[in-house]
């Protein structure tokens, strides 16, 4: 039977994939049950949603802190988690406050911070993790950082232009990580690209490192090239944003399902809710662009970055 949920219902799911605290989800989850239709058709969705609020108002309810996580654990949210890894005073306190609305203490000096700080960084529909973690020293590194580390999907190196020691930092970065079996940084982002010789000492490091990371010069202080920067990460992240539309609807172009590449049809009606991956029959493909519109596609069939699917049931 259909499920023929109400734009109110669609509505109060969009708010629930949006939640970032328990509170929020638990408002969103509430709204959902009351206004989803009852009837036989929905009857495993409203079993579902009443587990998921219990669990939201368990989370809620926590006082304790006997087996809360380590402070250096970051909770992930967005598309994806990113570290930002590099010597001292690289800059990647000032770019997470460039690109964020975090505020991580930036002074001219280094060794400033001493445990994670994440902040959302937005690229386009989608809101990215950025995590500033204390520095990669040959002089001193905290001893938790690999373990922070092991929970981000990718890191970036931050290193500074006007660094003479630049190469020795970098170099001390990518041995310790090795050291620490932890994969290479996804790429290097060169800072502080406005001072003086910056472009001259970013062709040296291209050169230099080129052929084992990919290179972007910014600066974080005067914001350049830092929507590279995003879309650089974006692309590293290797995920693909889906979107959904009910038949003889719109598409919901403002909460894109973010899935790993290489995601199927299946996988994103899983996401959507596992009814729907259970009983899918076909989707029918539409893009924002137009062009080939409503083409039948199979479960199987790989999505791409953009695509809108209408699921059959």
């Amino acid at each position: 039977m259909p499920a023929n949920l109400t734009p109110d219902y669609l509505e109060a799911e969009r708010e629930y994939r949006r939640a970032e605290t328990p509170a929020a989800r638990i408002v969103a989850l509430e709204r959902m049950l009351a206004t989803l239709p009852k009837h036989k058709g929905t009857e495993k969705l409203q079993a579902d949603i009443r587990r998921k609020l219990s669990q939201a108002r368990k989370e809620s309810g926590k006082k304790s802190a006997a087996h809360a996580a380590p402070f250096y654990l970051v909770r992930k949210e967005g598309a994806g988690q990113v570290a930002l890894v590099g010597p001292p005073n690289a800059g990647k306190s000032q770019l997470v406050s460039a690109l964020t609305h975090a505020r991580p203490e930036v002074v001219p000096f280094p060794f400033t911070t001493h445990a994670p700080v994440p902040g959302m960084m937005s690229f386009e529909d989608v809101q990215i993790q950025l995590v500033d973690l204390p520095p990669i020293s040959r002089h001193f590194t905290e001893p938790w950082l690999p373990q922070a580390l092991r929970t981000a999907d990718l890191f970036v190196l931050v290193a500074d232009l006007g660094d003479g020691d630049v190469l020795d930092g970098i170099d001390c970065v990518l041995e310790t990580l090795a050291g620490w079996r932890l994969p290479p940084p996804a790429f290097l982002a060169a800072n502080k690209r406005d001072l003086p010789g910056g472009e001259a000492a970013f062709q040296a490091l291209a050169e230099l490192y080129g052929s084992r990371l990919p290179c972007l010069a910014i600066s974080a202080a005067t914001g350049e090239n830092l929507d590279a920067f995003r879309k650089a990460v974006f692309a590293a992240l290797r995920v693909v944003r889906v979107y959904t539309k009910a038949p003889g609807k719109k598409a919901d172009l403002g909460a894109p399902y973010v899935l790993p590449r290489g995601s199927t049809v299946l996988d994103a009606a899983r996401h959507v809710h596992k009814d729907f991956a259970e009983h899918l029959r076909y989707a029918r493909l539409f893009h924002a662009a137009g062009g080939q519109d409503g083409l039948m596609v199979e479960r199987a069939h790989q999505v791409e970055d953009g695509d809108i699917l209408e699921f059959h049931i």
